[in-house]
């Protein structure tokens, strides 16, 4: 996890059953019957030696075919390709960036003036090249994420990750010095958080030693460190109950200092925000699902994810530091959604969601108020907020849809000013993008886009790979295609993005539609849009696949096991699937607010109707499912996607098995790996759909 400032902490908020026959009785909840739990040994030998085999047996199957290597130099050649426009951070005046590509798989982190950075030139200033870094030290290093000292930036907190796991070591580093600093700040190999209150003090949330993690493998403790002194010596800020979430670290510089305090999570969505006057921590007077998305002109910036007082859910609010006053800023209408929001010393900006197409609004505070502008930004696409500078107010955003690949726009009050395209990685010529509606089980209309070449829709029904994700208020957005408009869409395919609830495209109340006992509805839209798309002749149930990672794995295993009728295929990635242990398997705790507590007696029946790996009929005809996951990923526990293959396997029924030794939840590392991980998944909706790929022919 990177250092968490204010706006990092918020990124990372930034997801009908078949009943059991006789055969599955022996996998019960309890842990004690469960055949399979020494797969849930990260690292132990035997489950590694399973791992192994499954590897070799599906690797040498899914590598065979006839478009695995066609598809591998492809998603090569678009990872790494120089022609990508690289994102930046704006700081004091320069465009900072971290590249990975062909040469560099681990990546350089450098910068280059921010003028220059939008003029397009490439002469960039190499602050720290990781792959010398990893070679020096013999270690597997990940770069992770960095927070630098404000005002000047010069001074920064860069977090390194063995292997691409959450848990992650965080070293303090001096840009002008090009060096990690001498007996500077370095927090252990751990699930932390940090900020700076100045240059000698920081705020870390880390394991501090027995007893000092919550039940879900975060930090209890927020401390403040001082330059100097031992780790196991700074003073105690806070400290949270073992049984709630999370204590993070939080900062923000207001343009004299720093403001600190501790994001206390007691579950998923129940937060606390406590700001830190001299030696003592405050709350701020918010409901409790609440988040705090900034601070600008002498006010917080307030999201709401729930009623409270006059103002809607989804309203985002100014609540003044010093009077405690609280003002509306923008309340959302029925169909639109607040996507992300920029903070600055004098301003505030609303990415927004209008019926799932993007708007931009900003917000300056003068003698009448706050006053509301709509930045000139095109319509009809996705726009995205990309780096603002915090001293300045100028930000960045890109405008895209599923053919049309990133323009990138500079933004200083209201006008846009286009700098860069993105290439273009594949031939959009002949190709259309189409938006439809599902009715789900409780009529309610369910959006859906779809992409592929328009002979392809004309001549009937195509191999079709539907993705979905349903959870954690995460949007699902048409976004540019562009590995699987080259890979699957000019062969032939059609991929088709979904708006299930669980996410946050229409507001928290499209996300709490879908909570704990309520999830079916989730899973009833998602199989709603597939039986939509045979309705409409667009596919077959043999040519249907779907595909989805993390919350999505789970969303996939479930419409695997509830109607395998309907697919030829199933793409399970980094997967939640026994959702009777997930709470007690790595960060699967912190999950209870939005799943459900297995122990409760109603939610844990509910859990045991859905979760995958206890509705496993060993007589059902399933499409083969391609499982794949990471040992590292310390997020989602590698058990879940093991002991859901074995237990097929068990029962003599198909299945192909991947699992990264490295990669984090990704399940990759590194731009190569990513690129193997594309030419897998596709290589197996080829060969389960029927794709042969003779449509790429009109684009060489």
């Amino acid at each position: 996890m990177p250092p968490l400032t204010l706006g990092a902490i918020v990124a990372v908020l930034t997801a009908s059953a078949l009943t059991l026959t006789a055969d599955q009785q022996d996998v019960s909840t309890s842990m004690t019957d469960d055949p399979f739990l020494w797969l849930e040994e990260v690292e132990g030998e035997r489950a590694l030696d399973w791992v192994r085999g499954e590897n070799e047996r599906s690797l040498a199957i899914l590598e065979s075919h006839a478009l695995f290597e066609p598809l591998l130099e492809e998603a090569k050649a678009i990872l790494t390709s120089e022609e990508r426009v690289p994102s930046v951070a704006l700081r004091n005046g320069f465009a900072y960036n971290f590249w990975q590509d062909a040469e560099h798989v681990r990546g350089l982190w450098r910068r280059m003036p921010q003028a220059d950075y939008v003029a397009g030139k490439t002469d960039w200033e190499v602050i720290l090249d990781v792959d010398a870094l990893a070679a020096e030290e013999s270690e597997n290093w990940v770069y992770k994420g960095v927070e630098c000292l404000a005002p000047d930036g010069t001074r920064c907190l860069i977090t390194l990750s063995r292997g691409g796991s959450d848990a992650a070591v965080i070293r303090e580093f001096d840009i002008a010095a090009r060096s990690f600093v001498e007996d500077g700040f370095v927090v252990p190999e751990a699930k932390s958080s940090v900020a700076w209150l100045d240059e000698d003090t920081i705020l870390v949330g880390t394991d501090f030693g027995p007893e000092t993690m919550t039940e879900s493998g975060y930090a209890r403790q927020v401390r403040r460190w001082s330059r100097g002194q031992a780790l196991g010596d700074a003073e105690m800020l806070f400290e949270a109950a073992s049984e709630d979430i999370w204590s993070f670290a939080m900062s923000f510089y207001d343009g004299e200092q720093y403001r600190g305090g501790v994001f206390h999570g007691e579950t998923f969505y129940d937060f606390n925000w406590l700001v830190l006057d001299g030696d003592e921590l405050s709350r701020l007077p918010l409901p409790k699902k609440a988040r705090v998305e900034g601070f600008a002109q002498g006010a917080f910036v307030i999201g709401l994810r729930e009623d409270f007082d006059a103002f809607s859910a989804g309203s985002v609010l100014v609540l003044d530091a010093a009077t405690k006053k609280t003002e509306l800023l923008y309340a959302p209408t029925a169909v639109s959604a607040v996507e992300d929001v920029r903070t600055s010393e004098g301003s505030v900006v609303i990415g927004l969601l209008d019926d799932i197409e993007g708007r931009v609004l900003r917000f300056t505070n003068g003698r009448r108020g706050w006053r509301e502008d709509e930045v000139d930004l095109p319509k009809g696409g996705v726009v995205s907020l990309g780096a603002m500078d915090e001293s300045t107010g100028t930000f960045l955003a890109t405008f895209e849809d599923p053919l049309t690949p990133e323009t990138h726009y500079i933004i200083e009050r209201t006008k846009a000013e286009a700098f860069r395209q993105a290439p273009a990685f594949f031939d959009r010529e002949g190709m259309v993008t189409r938006r439809f509606e599902a009715t789900s089980s409780d009529g309610t209309a369910i959006p859906y886009t779809l992409t592929a070449l328009e002979r392809v829709l004309e001549a009937g029904p195509a191999p079709t790979i539907q993705y979905g994700y349903g959870g954690f208020e995460i949007s699902i957005l048409p976004n540019y295609l562009s590995t699987a408009g080259k890979l699957w869409v000019a062969r032939g395919g059609v991929y088709v993005t979904t708006n299930i609830r669980g996410g946050g495209e229409y507001g928290p109340a499209w996300h709490q539609a879908g909570l704990k006992t309520k999830r079916q509805l989730i899973y009833d839209d998602f199989q709603a849009i597939s039986e939509d798309l045979i309705a409409r002749g667009i596919t077959t149930p043999q040519q249907l696949g779907v595909y989805g990672g993390s919350n999505g794995g789970l969303l996939t295993g479930v419409t695997m096991t509830q109607r395998p009728e309907l697919y030829a295929g199933v793409a399970i990635a980094v997967p939640l699937l026994d959702m009777l242990r997930y709470d007690q398997l790595l960060a699967g705790a912190s999950w209870v607010g939005e799943y459900g507590d297995p122990g409760n007696q109603e939610e844990g029946a509910f859990l045991r109707q859905i979760s995958p790996y206890h509705n496993i009929d060993s007589k059902a005809e399933y499409p083969q499912p391609f499982i794949f996951t990471s040992t590292k990923d310390d997020r989602v526990h590698p058990g879940h996607a093991r002991k859901f293959a074995r237990l097929m396997q068990e029962n003599d029924q198909a299945f192909l098995y991947y699992e990264n030794i490295e990669g984090g939840h990704s399940a990759a590392a590194n731009l190569n790996q990513f690129a193997h991980r594309s030419a897998l998944l596709y290589a197996y909706f080829a060969q389960a759909l029927g794709l042969s790929g003779a449509e790429l022919g009109h684009q060489e």
